[in-house]
C-alpha cells in the first residue's frame, strides 16, 4: 500500500509529457515558437514531418515503409523525431514507438495559415491534434493567419501558451480537441480569447488549365475563401475582430439530430 501511494504521488509531482507535432515540417519556424513558448511546462517531445506535409488531412502511410531519426540540432535540449510520413503518422509512431507513456498534452502547429471554419476538415495540423484525442490525448491545433515563412508569431506564442496552462490546469475529457487560430496582428492588437463555434464558409474554388513545356495539360487550384455565416459567435469574426478564437471540435460525426429524425420518420 505504501509503494502505491509512493508512486501515485511520484507520479502526481512528474512533469507533465507534452507531444508537438505539426504538418509544415520539423524546420518551420512555427513549431519552433511553440516549443519556445511551452518548454518549461513540461517534458517536451517532438515528432514532426521532415517535409510539409499542409493539407494532407487525416493521411496515413500505408503503401511505404515509415522512416523515423533522432535529431539533435533543431530544438536546444529537447528531445525531437523526424519522421518521413504524414503528421498523423508522427502522433501513431510517438505513441507506439517513442513515448513510454501516453503524453498528458498534444500540441500541433503552429501553423504558417489559417485553420478555421472548413479549413480544419483538410489540415495536417488539426488531424494530428484529432489523432491524439483518438488516442485519449487531449490536444489542441495552432494556427496563425499568415501563411508567410516570415510571419510575426509574437503574439502567437504568448496566447499559446495561456492555452496551454490553462488546459494543464483543467481536468479535461481526454478526448478533448480545441481548434485555435491567431489573428495577424501584434499582441497589443489582440482583444482577448473568445470561445467559439465553427463558421459556415468555404471555398469558391477554381482549376486553372495550363500547358507543361511539352504541351500536355494540368491544373493548379485556386480559390476564394467566402463567409456565409453572419454570426458574432463563429471563429471567423473572432479572428477579424482580433480575437484569438478557440473551437472545441470533435472526431464523431454522427449527425444527432438527423439520426432521430430518420429513426422516426423512415420505415424500416
Amino acid at each position: 500500500m505504501a509503494k502505491k501511494k509512493k508512486a501515485a504521488k511520484a507520479a502526481k509531482s512528474a512533469k507533465p509529457v507534452i507531444l508537438i507535432t505539426n504538418d509544415d515540417g520539423i524546420t518551420a519556424p512555427g513549431i519552433h515558437n511553440l516549443v519556445e513558448a511551452v518548454k518549461d511546462l513540461g517534458k517536451i517531445v517532438v515528432v514532426a514531418p521532415d517535409k510539409p506535409q499542409s493539407g494532407m488531412g487525416h493521411a496515413i502511410t500505408i503503401g511505404q515503409p515509415l522512416r523515423l531519426s533522432a535529431v539533435s540540432t533543431f530544438f536546444d535540449g529537447v528531445e525531437a523525431y523526424q519522421c518521413s510520413g504524414t503528421p498523423v503518422d508522427c502522433v501513431k509512431l510517438a505513441v507506439d514507438k517513442i513515448l513510454r507513456r501516453k503524453p498528458d498534452l498534444c500540441l500541433s502547429g503552429i501553423n504558417h495559415g489559417a485553420n478555421h471554419s472548413i479549413n480544419v476538415i483538410y489540415s495536417g495540423t488539426m488531424s494530428a491534434a484529432v489523432e491524439a484525442a483518438i488516442e485519449s490525448i487531449p490536444s489542441v491545433g495552432f494556427s496563425l493567419l499568415d501563411y508567410s515563412i516570415e510571419a510575426d508569431f509574437t503574439a502567437a506564442r504568448q496566447y499559446a501558451r495561456v492555452i496551454v496552462e490553462q488546459m494543464l490546469k483543467t481536468t479535461l475529457d481526454k478526448h478533448t480537441v480545441l481548434n485555435v487560430n491567431f489573428p495577424p496582428v501584434a499582441p497589443d492588437l489582440i482583444k482577448g480569447i473568445r470561445i467559439c463555434r465553427q463558421a459556415y464558409a468555404k471555398y469558391e474554388e477554381d482549376f486553372i488549365e495550363r500547358n507543361d513545356p511539352n504541351g500536355r495539360k494540368y491544373y493548379w487550384l485556386t480559390g476564394e475563401f467566402v463567409n456565409f455565416d453572419k454570426g458574432k459567435d463563429t471563429d471567423v469574426w473572432a479572428l477579424k475582430n482580433n480575437y484569438v478564437s478557440v473551437v472545441p471540435v470533435q472526431f464523431d460525426l454522427t449527425h444527432y439530430q438527423l439520426k432521430e429524425k430518420l429513426e422516426k420518420t423512415w420505415k424500416l
